[in-house]
């Protein structure tokens, strides 16, 4: 199923977009679609990529707590 939209574009980028799907024997909707694909794909990537990092700075906080309190133990063997 497709739904269409109703998009605005400034003058250039509705030009490029067409000259560019020509070149690519494209019609300019599927250009565009094919743009928006590409941009959802990289969005998806970048956004895993930061929960990525947002879960290894936790883990990494977490270790520094758990040595943290190794050392304690390790220098007062009696500490609990």
């Amino acid at each position: 199923m497709m739904t269409a939209i109703s998009l605005k574009l400034p003058d250039d980028l509705l030009e490029a977009s067409g000259e560019y799907a020509q070149a690519l024997h494209l019609s300019r909707a599927e250009y565009i679609r094919r743009a928006i694909e590409r941009m959802n794909q990289e969005t998806r990537v970048r956004l895993r990529a930061q929960r990525l990092a947002e879960a290894s700075r936790r883990v990494r906080d977490e270790s520094r707590r758990v040595n943290a309190e190794f050392a304690a133990i390790e220098q007062d063997p009696d500490a609990k």
